[in-house]
């Protein structure tokens, strides 16, 4: 494999040429910001803001319990923003070259001083403070060979194998790194790693899926996870068709984490303002006239935290535009404690902008999904919500399928496979109806518990898996 360089003609991009490390892609704090500096330097607009995305990518593809895809690649990508008063434009360059990249800053300044006039401009942020420390840095997803990938695949391909199941899915790792810089002296950076493994196993006419993401590879528990799977798949064959209606559920926290980022992007101050959320209040004659934080609108259960430095994700202490992504209550006890302002928002009502609701942690328990499903006399366990799509966004309300594995609870036990559903629910009554939390486990970028509610609503049968 050759060395991973990245050629500066001369001193005006004072990096020195990289050699093969264990991570190629990934710049240190001081080179990353050295870049930007020279570009914010060069920069003849009234001011300018920068940014630097830059890692390398792998992925391992399978079906049919052998790997059909292996890929890597490395990603780079220095965006500037020219702002001239309350006109701006941005543009992108994917080469790390010198005369690339001050064609580039030319571009951007070109394109802004003819861009209309943003009526909701706001000034660049000056320098930050981060309280909380940076995102985990694993070395050893960073350097993970194909082979290694391949080693992990095969272990879960030959449990599926060996019960006459057909596996399918990926493994990816990713090392990354984002900094930012502004003419105002805003200075940030985050170098970070992840892992995913996504696994689907059917055998006949079952099916079940599970994903998990973690900072470090070796975090994944692949083999345990395809075992478990696996067994799902086995039990959902030959499922009988019941009525649609009104059920207690019990969601797998897979399938929970796709349902509640959906009540979470509604809580949106400016959307809540202006009558277009849940979270709206409405006057007599219907107008909008405030929102709903501080309200006890779910179940005591439901605790929601902004949390980037949760163990299970340790991820980015800043947003992309330099705002601190610090520990934030979202919903506690039930109540949400406030809405989400963007920075223009916040400074049309008076209130401090403190950045999007992500990522998402929700608090659980120490019981486990086995344990919610003893404690349940008669109601639906879901293993997955899947093509999940708004019906009505200002009351929340989605559409979606259940898949891979959906089962019959009874006195404490599943009993038997269901065929499955396609469910119609408002999301905020869902939480209301929350009874019973499970321990936590990370899907994607969410924290998030398996739970039981006690009323979710199912409106006709689907020929899907």
């Amino acid at each position: 494999m050759p060395n991973s360089q990245f050629p500066i003609p001369n001193s005006q991009f004072p990096i020195p040429i990289m050699t093969l490390t264990t991570s190629p892609a990934i710049l240190s704090e001081d080179q990353a910001l050295s870049l930007l500096e020279n570009v914010v330097k060069q920069s003849a607009a009234e001011a300018v803001f920068v940014s630097l995305s830059t890692g390398e990518e792998s992925l391992s593809r399978f079906s049919e319990n052998q790997i059909s895809q292996n890929i890597s690649k490395t990603v780079f990508s220095l965006n500037i923003t020219s702002y001239f008063g309350n006109k701006s434009a941005s543009a992108a360059v994917t080469e790390f070259d010198e005369d690339a990249i001050a064609q580039t800053i030319k571009r951007s300044q070109e394109l802004a001083r003819i861009a209309p006039a943003d009526p909701e401009w706001m000034p660049l942020l000056p320098p930050q403070t981060y309280d909380l420390p940076g995102p985990a840095f694993d070395e050893a997803t960073a350097a993970v060979s194909p082979l290694a990938r391949a080693e992990m695949v095969r272990q879960a391909c030959a449990i599926a194998s060996g019960e006459g199941a057909e596996a399918s899915g990926t493994l990816s790792a990713e090392a990354s790194l984002y900094a930012i810089a502004s003419s105002t002296g805003l200075r940030a950076y985050n170098q970070s790693t992840e892992a995913n493994f996504g696994f689907t196993a059917r055998i006949g006419d079952g099916s079940s899926w599970t994903e998990s993401t973690a900072w470090g590879i070796n975090q994944l528990q692949v083999s345990q996870l395809a075992a478990q799977v696996v067994d799902r798949a086995k039990a959902s064959r030959n499922p009988r068709e019941i009525t649609p209606g009104v059920y207690p559920v019990i969601f797998d926290g897979a399938a929970f984490a796709d349902l509640l980022p959906w009540i979470i992007w509604g809580m949106d101050a400016r959307a809540a303002d202006e009558g277009r959320s849940f979270m709206s209040i409405a006057d007599a004659e219907g107008k909008p006239a405030g929102n709903r934080a501080g309200e006890q609108l779910f179940s005591p259960l439901v605790q929601v935290q902004r949390d980037p430095a949760h163990p299970l994700l340790r991820s980015n202490n800043f947003f992309g535009d330099g705002l601190s992504n610090n520990y934030l209550e979202i919903i506690k006890n039930g109540i949400p404690q406030s809405l989400s302002y963007s920075r223009y928002w916040a400074a049309q009502k008076g209130k401090e902008a403190k950045g999007a609701y992500y990522p998402m942690v929700m608090t659980g328990s120490d019981q486990s999904i086995a344990d919610l499903i003893a404690q349940t006399e008669r109601g639906i366990f879901v293993s997955r919500s899947w093509y999940v799509n708004y019906v009505n966004p200002k009351t929340s309300e989605v559409t979606g399928m259940t898949r891979d594995g959906t089962f019959w609870i009874e006195n404490g036990k599943i009993v038997y496979p269901i065929k499955n559903f396609r469910f119609n629910q408002v999301l905020p009554d869902m939480l209301r109806d929350v009874d019973a939390v499970a321990e936590v486990k990370r899907y994607g970028s969410s924290v998030v518990p398996g739970v039981r509610v006690k009323a979710f609503n199912f409106t006709s049968i689907t020929d899907s898996l």
